[in-house]
C-alpha cells in the first residue's frame, strides 16, 4: 500500500511538473506574440510618420528596417517552439536542428550553434549523444576532424545529450592551417530510445 501510494505522489508530482513547463512554454509564446503585435503598431506608427515629416524620413526608414528584423527574428522564434510543441508531418522524436557557423573576423576561427531537439506532443526526457564531425581535405587528401580536436568547449567526440525539448550545442572552433572544410556530419544517438538521427550540411559561413 505505501509503495502504492509513494507511486501515486511521484506520478502526479511528475505531471504537476511537465504542466508547469508546459505552462512556462505558452507563456513564452504568448509573449512573443504580444511584442511582435507592439513592433509592428510600432512599424505603422513610423510610416505614418515619415510620410508626415519627410525630414526625418532617412531615420525612420532605418528604425523601420530594424523592427522588421526583430519581428522576423521573434516569428522564427515562435515558429521553432510551435514545432516542438506540436510538430508536423508525421515526425516524432529526436531531431537535428539548426546548425550555424559565424566568422568571427579572426582568420579560421568560427562560433558556432547547433541544436538538438524533442518533437512531440508529450515530452519526456532524452538522454544520449551528439556526435560531430567537419569533413574536408588537406591538400590532395580528404580528412575527418572530430569537433574535440578543434574546439576546447567540447571535451568528448561523444557530446552528452539531456534534456525534455532542446539542448544547444555551441562554442568556437579552429580549423588547423590548410584544411578546406566542405560540410559537417551530426549523429545524434539516444540511449532512453534507441533512436539514431544522421544529418549533414554544407559547410556555409555566416558574416558578421
Amino acid at each position: 500500500m505505501l509503495g502504492y501510494l509513494f507511486g501515486g505522489y511521484v506520478t502526479t508530482k511528475e505531471v504537476n511538473r511537465l504542466a508547469a513547463e508546459n505552462g512556462e512554454l505558452n507563456l513564452n509564446l504568448e509573449s512573443a506574440n504580444s511584442t511582435i503585435e507592439q513592433l509592428r503598431q510600432q512599424v505603422a506608427n513610423l510610416r505614418l510618420g515619415s510620410e508626415i515629416d519627410q525630414r526625418a524620413n532617412d531615420d525612420v526608414r532605418v528604425e523601420v528596417v530594424s523592427l522588421k528584423d526583430k519581428i522576423a527574428a521573434l516569428e522564427a522564434d515562435i515558429s521553432f517552439y510551435r514545432g516542438i510543441m506540436a510538430p508536423k508531418d508525421n515526425v516524432r522524436g529526436l531531431t537535428i536542428g539548426q546548425v550555424n557557423f559565424i566568422a568571427t573576423g579572426v582568420p579560421r576561427h568560427y562560433q558556432y550553434r547547433m541544436v538538438v531537439q524533442q518533437l512531440a506532443t508529450n515530452h519526456k526526457l532524452i538522454s544520449g549523444s551528439l556526435s560531430v564531425t567537419v569533413v574536408g581535405r588537406q591538400g590532395d587528401e580528404a580528412r575527418q576532424i572530430p569537433l574535440k580536436e578543434i574546439s576546447e568547449q567540447i571535451n568528448d567526440e561523444r557530446i552528452k545529450l539531456r534534456f525534455k525539448y532542446f539542448q544547444n550545442v555551441e562554442g568556437e572552433l579552429v580549423l588547423p592551417e590548410g584544411f578546406e572544410p566542405e560540410r559537417i556530419e551530426l549523429i545524434a544517438k539516444s540511449s532512453s530510445t534507441g533512436q539514431s538521427v544522421e544529418k549533414k550540411f554544407g559547410w556555409l559561413v555566416q558574416e558578421t
